[in-house]
C-alpha cells in the first residue's frame, strides 16, 4: 500500500474519523452525515487504523480486508477511505494529525469521535496535544449522552466547549475548540456486529 492521501484543497472543510472499522457500518456513517451536515464540511476522511493500541489487535483482519469494506459501506462522494496511517508507520492519533497539520497545513482539519470514545480521551497518547492541534467534534451515541460530558478530558477542555448552535463554525475556529453534538443516535457498533457473528452477545 503506497503513502497517498485523499484529495484536497487550501481552505476545504475536512473530518478526521479515525477506527479500526472492524467491520464499518451504518452507524459509522451516520456520525460521518451528521458530521458533514452540522460542521458544515466538505469532505470526511475515514482513517482505517492498523489498530487500537487500547484494544487487543489479535483478531483484526488485515487492513487492506478493512478498507474495501469500509468503502463498500461508505459511497458517498463526499467520504473517503484511507489506510494511510500503516504505510506511514504510526501507532497514535496524535503522530498521524502531527503528520497532516505539516502536510496540508491550508486544510482546515476537524477530528471527529463517538461520544463514548471522549469518556477515555484522556487516556489516549498526547490527547492535550490533539486537542491543540485540530477542533474535535464529539457525536451523541446511544447510552454516552451524559457521562461522557464529565469524563476527565470534557472537564479539562470545558473551557473550551462551543454552543452546539455554533458547530457550523468549529472548523474555522483556532484550537483549543470542541462541540458535542447532540441528534438521533444509531445503536449499531462493530463490537455488537462481531459478537452476533460468532454467535454471542456482546460483554
Amino acid at each position: 500500500m503506497r503513502l497517498t492521501l485523499p484529495p484536497s484543497a487550501p481552505g476545504m472543510r475536512i473530518g478526521l474519523y479515525g477506527g479500526s472499522f472492524d467491520p464499518a457500518h451504518l452507524g459509522h456513517l451516520h456520525v460521518t452525515t451528521t458530521a458533514l451536515r452540522r460542521l458544515q464540511l466538505d469532505r470526511v476522511w475515514w482513517l482505517v487504523s492498523p489498530g487500537n493500541p487500547l484494544k487487543d489487535r489479535s483478531r483484526l483482519p488485515p487492513l487492506e480486508e478493512r478498507c474495501a469494506q469500509a468503502a463498500r459501506v461508505a459511497a458517498h462522494p463526499r467520504i473517503a477511505v484511507t489506510g494511510f496511517e500503516a504505510v506511514l508507520g504510526v501507532r497514535f492519533t496524535v503522530q498521524t494529525l502531527r503528520y497532516l497539520t505539516r502536510r496540508r497545513p491550508d486544510v482546515h482539519f476537524v477530528w471527529i469521535m463517538g461520544a463514548d470514545s471522549l469518556a477515555t480521551f484522556h487516556r489516549w497518547r498526547g490527547s492535550a496535544e490533539i486537542a491543540r492541534l485540530m477542533p474535535i467534534a464529539v457525536i451523541d451515541r446511544p447510552g454516552s449522552t451524559l457521562t461522557p460530558l464529565f469524563a476527565k478530558a470534557a472537564r479539562r477542555l470545558s473551557a473550551y466547549r462551543i454552543p452546539e448552535a455554533a458547530a457550523a463554525t468549529l472548523a474555522g475556529r483556532r484550537p483549543p475548540a470542541w462541540v458535542f453534538l447532540h441528534g438521533p443516535r444509531s445503536k449499531l457498533s462493530s463490537t455488537a456486529i462481531r459478537a452476533r457473528g460468532r454467535g454471542r452477545k456482546p460483554g
